[in-house]
């Protein structure tokens, strides 16, 4: 990727991460693919229902970009100096089956993708009740809104 594409790509992820971190304390690569443009909300929808195998077969572009977005996302969550919070995804649907991101399915990529990335800057009320639930790895349930 050319350095000008890279800024541009770069501008995009931050801008989208940044939104999900003000509005959730925490940016996760569905909100980053989401926001870029690349990843159809219905889609992430039916993807939560079991009905889309992998997250990566319905993103709109290519696996390089994705992989390149995804370095881009990891590295403006360390500078901002976010924790790691890996997250379980499973689905809504009555298997409840854990849901999967690419296309391989392997795991070092897995853990990537389902890595959230938490603000340090901790809200109001009990701090040391939220910094234990946070050392626990969270699931995701989905559920309708």
């Amino acid at each position: 990727m050319n350095p000008k594409n890279r800024n541009a790509l770069a501008e995009r992820v931050v801008k989208a991460a940044e939104a999900a971190l003000a509005a959730r304390g925490y940016a996760s690569s569905i909100d980053v693919l989401v926001g870029i443009g690349w990843l159809d909300a219905g889609k992430v929808e039916q993807w939560r229902r079991g009905q889309i195998d992998y997250v990566e077969r319905v993103v709109q572009t290519n696996l390089p970009r994705i992989s390149e977005a995804m370095k881009l996302f990891r590295s403006w969550a360390t500078r901002r100096g976010l924790s790691a919070s890996p997250t379980s995804y499973i689905a809504r649907s009555p298997r409840r089956q854990t849901l999967r991101f690419s296309r391989s399915g392997d795991p070092t990529l897995e853990a990537l993708y389902r890595t959230h990335w938490v603000s340090q800057e901790l809200p109001s009320g009990n701090a040391n009740a939220w910094r234990r639930k946070q050392a626990v790895p969270r699931i995701w349930w989905w559920s309708s809104h």
